[in-house]
């Protein structure tokens, strides 16, 4: 139970982590009529653990090498601009990768519309140009929880800002949603709650196991994300009751297991993406739709980090979970489609 805690409990990690050196020609590919698809990742520099992962991930689910080549991208912008003028070169038809925004936007504008990029930043405004944000953001988690919340009568929501980059652009995310959803988002600053400060719940969407007992305390139901997920006992006792947007952390444990089997080690979130990557390549390989128009499929993609459907601007329709922790177990209740 340890262990199984501990590889889920990397759901929560590194979702804000948002020379060419290829391990397998896409010619093979090429000649039975479909086109490869590239993964470009860091191989070298500071971030190449990372990059290694991710490859390990989509190799996964990926049986074809010759169908995805892997382009180190140094993990700069240059470096990535370089690997996909590379790919494109070499035939690729569809790009997965880069990881930060910055390489991303140097991508789109390396490759134009030339094909495809899935990218695995989950910073929404690197999309466009070509580029689609696979990367789960800050607002899609946070429209899944509150739309949760609403259909459970939720009306009062306090937003606790804690100050890290994923928590402000939460609480941001909540209140640009506020009019549409037909809630009121009364925002905090400083990771509390002040005394006087009510409403039917309160949105943690940093680590919220230490708030918790104070919500339960005045009444206020306990809404999170996928960055409060903890397995320690003592988490799950003071988070008993809350509900949290997160990917289904049961497929994440049978991906986790497949990763652990064939390269030891334990995933994070990031490298669960590069599977679902390569598996979206995978599936528009087989169909010959390795184009814009099949990455805008109406039926849409699925993976470890749950369904997702793409847009036309670049971004990216995604499902959730919604879990409750009871009992010592994280719960699924309900799923929320499309956030």
């Amino acid at each position: 139970m340890r262990s199984r805690r501990s590889t889920l409990g990397l759901l929560r990690d590194a979702v804000l982590l948002s020379s060419v050196a290829s391990v397998a020609s896409p010619l093979m590919a090429a000649k039975r009529g479909k086109r490869s698809a590239a993964l470009l990742v860091p191989l070298s520099g500071d971030r190449s653990a990372l990059g290694l992962s991710i490859r390990n991930a989509a190799m996964l689910a990926e049986t074809d090498a010759a169908a995805l080549s892997v382009i180190d991208t140094g993990g700069t912008p240059a470096g990535a601009a370089t690997a996909a003028r590379a790919a494109v070169k070499r035939g690729a038809g569809l790009v997965l990768g880069p990881l930060s925004a910055a390489e991303t936007r140097a991508v789109a504008a390396a490759v134009g519309q030339q094909v495809p990029v899935v990218a695995l930043t989950n910073d929404a405004a690197a999309r466009g140009g070509g580029a689609f944000v696979f990367g789960i953001t800050p607002a899609q988690a946070t429209a899944a929880i509150l739309g949760y919340a609403r259909s459970r009568g939720v009306r009062r929501i306090v937003a606790v800002d804690d100050g890290t980059p994923w928590s402000q652009a939460s609480v941001a995310a909540a209140r640009a949603a506020e009019a549409d959803l037909g809630l009121t988002i009364v925002p905090v600053t400083g990771g509390t709650l002040p005394p006087g400060v009510e409403g039917d719940a309160a949105f943690v969407p940093g680590s919220a196991v230490a708030i918790a007992p104070v919500l339960k305390n005045r009444g206020m139901q306990l809404l999170a994300t996928m960055q409060t997920l903890d397995y320690r006992p003592e988490a799950l006792t003071a988070l008993e009751g809350a509900w949290i947007a997160s990917p289904d952390p049961a497929k994440f444990a049978t991906f986790a297991t497949a990763y652990a089997a064939r390269n030891g080690g334990r995933p994070g979130a990031i490298a669960a993406l590069g599977n679902d990557a390569a598996l979206i390549a995978k599936a528009l390989r087989e169909a010959d739709q390795m184009t814009r128009e099949g990455v805008l499929r109406e039926a849409g993609f699925d993976g470890v980090t749950g369904p997702v459907r793409f847009r036309s601007d670049g971004s990216c329709a995604r499902d959730f979970a919604i879990l409750v922790p009871t009992n010592g177990v994280y719960d699924k209740v309900a799923e929320s489609r499309g956030a």
